[in-house]
């Protein structure tokens, strides 16, 4: 699936709902393709390798709509669905799209995992009265399809990934804890820095998992000391040795994804 071709899909769907892009400019082309339809104040999402690992991509991209939408009825500072055009999901030319509202910010700018870790009780009390259907695997869903991507693509070598898959899952039911709906990737490229301050953006991971999940996503590094650190900078509410669990299955995942970047 290339750029190009992603580009010019969210453009004709543009177009054909009267929003008339005339400068389109990617702002990232890696998971998915991101398009700021300019001057429209829409930016289009469309399905890239997400497309290649997740036979439900287009539900990822509902739950994002769907998520934000509540938050922003709760006033929560998230990108919201798009109102120049239906937001989506959508399919169009085998691509899967949907549309939000361009918010101007400066990409310059990042927020420290500290930050973040502050941020995040506020957001987590919001989207605990979320009560729209969530997968409950999340990244063990993620992790299965992967391996089973880069097993049909033949890439040697993943036993090893299948039986570290494999530790993880037994132990995975004890530190199964504290669940909750989840950001489900709440690192800091996740936040844009805007004027009146940080936005949330990117709900297309949401599931409901512990809230150990979403600290390891800001842990910075295996072990107990850095869990135990993202848990005092939360503030409670996270056992350390589950948040380290979690940085362990994010490190089994990232480490495939990279495997799946080379082999697509």
């Amino acid at each position: 699936m290339s750029t190009s071709a992603a580009v010019r899909a969210a453009v004709s769907f543009a177009a054909s709902h009267g929003v008339v892009s005339t400068d389109p400019v990617v702002m990232k082309a890696g998971s998915n393709v991101i398009v700021h339809l300019r001057p429209a104040p829409v930016v289009a999402r469309v399905a890239s390798r997400t497309a290649l690992v997740r036979p439900s991509v287009i539900d990822h991209f509902g739950r994002d709509l769907s998520v934000s939408s509540f938050l922003a009825s709760r006033g929560v500072p998230v990108v919201t669905p798009s109102s120049e055009l239906p937001a989506g999901p959508h399919v169009l030319d085998g691509f899967v799209l949907a549309f939000s509202t361009y918010v101007p910010h400066d990409p310059s700018v990042e927020l420290s995992r500290p930050d973040v870790l502050k941020m995040l009780p506020d957001l987590h009390a919001e989207l605990r009265l979320y009560d729209g259907s969530l997968p409950t695997r999340g990244p063990l869903d993620d992790t299965d399809n992967t391996l089973a991507y880069l097993s049909a693509q033949g890439v040697p070598g993943l036993a090893p990934f299948y039986s570290r898959r494999d530790e993880l899952l037994a132990l995975w039911d004890a530190h199964f804890n504290d669940v909750q709906p989840l950001h489900g990737d709440p690192h800091y490229g996740n936040l844009l820095m805007t004027a009146a301050g940080p936005v949330w953006n990117d709900f297309e991971d949401t599931w409901r998992g512990p809230v150990a999940w979403d600290l390891a996503c800001l842990a910075g590094a295996a072990g107990s000391e850095a869990a135990l650190r993202a848990a005092e900078i939360y503030g409670g509410g996270a056992a350390p040795q589950d948040v380290e669990f979690h940085v362990e299955v994010r490190i089994l995942f990232g480490t495939l994804w990279g495997l799946l970047i080379e082999n697509s």
